[in-house]
């Protein structure tokens, strides 16, 4: 038997005006998803805990079967882990991400945030500017005083360690979640060590405005990545392994660090993929292709599939639409030719980890639609992969059981 996780990130949505009140898995063509849902078991979910903040972070580990509520420290400790940064005592970890705020004349606290992720920024061009920022001499002697370093990254999104820093009462708020908003109040508050951080973010951006790479930037018509944003802090962590727990062994193919970085920590195996790219041009057919390969060595592979979330942070509904049209006809419909070829029986959990709204553009923690197909019987459920079938289906009050529901535990 074969087992299949596939994560739609934020695919899962409340009802759009613009779609004639509904939402996009209802109104995307999804006939692959559809048939696994027809002849599956359609329900929905809890994968965020209350009290915790909803996002990836805490939505996918709930599904890998690690309790946030009992292994969470913060998202940047997850996504280090990828990289392999090794966080010592006393170290604080951060995702430093590239963005952008407005280009107008008013001081930097007063400015808008315009985008999480200076535009879907290319890989060199933010390694570049990150590389850069803390090679400029003013910059770097602030960030040595804060005990302050950064590990670039091929995309967006950067990992920066602060050594012997106190984050007690430190408020970091997501920038994907206020976008369009003036940042004064939405900087990092609630601690001395906060405004340490304030004002490396302020410094930053005299830095990164005016580069000649955010100067050829905006000449392209791109958005410039003229500022960092520090957010998601949070020590060492560690979490318990998924082949000792469930008995399986697998690996994980993603574009983004946080999927990799929760791989490392349960033992699976991290699979990148040539083109893939976490946005809405990623190699989709590449990830499909990993999984069945994957799958000829072990019992279990995850597939995850960034674009729908970074298309809605962006205010992109039709591209929204098309990452899910594409996961469906470019991702599931190659995987399940490669496991009816192969002859495997199998068993698939299809969902996407958490809601990422239309509306706000940000987060949402509501329960999401979840399939569970299995290859030997046909359950003729009738359902469609969307919401309003999950809602009408077994409702689920924890991730953290969907794996034993898929391994039949």
């Amino acid at each position: 038997m074969k087992y299949i996780l596939i994560i739609g990130d934020g695919m899962a949505d409340n009802p759009v005006p613009e779609l004639g009140g509904l939402t996009p898995l209802q109104h995307a063509d999804t006939p692959e998803l559809d048939a696994l849902a027809s002849a599956g078991a359609v329900g929905s979910v809890r994968t965020c805990p209350d009290g915790l903040p909803p996002g990836s972070d805490t939505a996918i580990m709930s599904i890998f079967g690690c309790d946030p509520r009992k292994y969470y420290t913060g998202r940047a400790p997850l996504e280090a882990a990828a990289t392999g940064v090794a966080l010592r005592p006393g170290d604080v970890a951060y995702r430093c991400n590239m963005v952008t705020y407005e280009d107008s004349g008013l001081p930097f606290a007063e400015r808008r945030i315009l985008s999480h992720s200076a535009g879907s920024i290319d890989g060199e061009t933010s390694a570049a500017l990150a590389r850069a920022l803390f090679e400029d001499p003013g910059f770097k002697v602030r960030a040595d005083a804060a005990g302050m370093m950064v590990y670039p990254a091929l995309s967006f999104r950067h990992i920066a360690v602060q050594s012997g820093a106190d984050v007690k009462g430190i408020s970091l708020r997501p920038p994907h979640d206020h976008l369009g908003e003036i940042i004064a109040g939405i900087l990092p508050s609630g601690c001395e060590n906060a405004g340490a951080l304030r004002e490396l973010m302020e410094l930053a951006f005299g830095v990164l405005d005016n580069h000649e790479l955010n100067v050829k930037r905006r000449a392209e018509g791109k958005m410039p990545a003229n500022g960092v944003w520090f957010w998601a802090e949070g020590t060492a962590a560690r979490l318990p392994n998924f082949t000792e727990a469930y008995g399986k062994t697998g690996g994980v193919v993603s574009a983004v660090p946080l999927c990799h970085g929760i791989a490392a920590l349960i033992g699976l195996e991290r699979v990148s993929v040539e083109g893939a790219t976490g946005e809405l041009d990623t190699n989709y057919e590449g990830k499909a292709e990993a999984a069945l390969k994957l799958l000829r060595e072990h019992d279990f592979a995850a597939i995850h599939v960034e674009a729908p979330d970074e298309c809605t942070h962006n205010g992109d509904l039709d591209g929204k639409l098309e990452a899910i049209r594409r996961i469906d006809a470019r991702a599931v419909a190659p995987l399940m030719r490669g496991l009816r070829l192969a002859g495997w029986e199998h068993r698939i959990l299809a969902l996407s980890d958490h809601k990422t709204l239309t509306s706000t553009r940000g987060h949402d923690g509501d329960p999401v639609p979840f399939v569970i197909f299995d290859s030997r019987r046909d359950c003729r459920s009738g359902a469609k992969y969307c919401e309003r079938d999950g809602e009408r289906g077994v409702y689920v009050d924890s991730g953290t059981k969907l794996m034993d529901m898929l391994f039949e535990r």
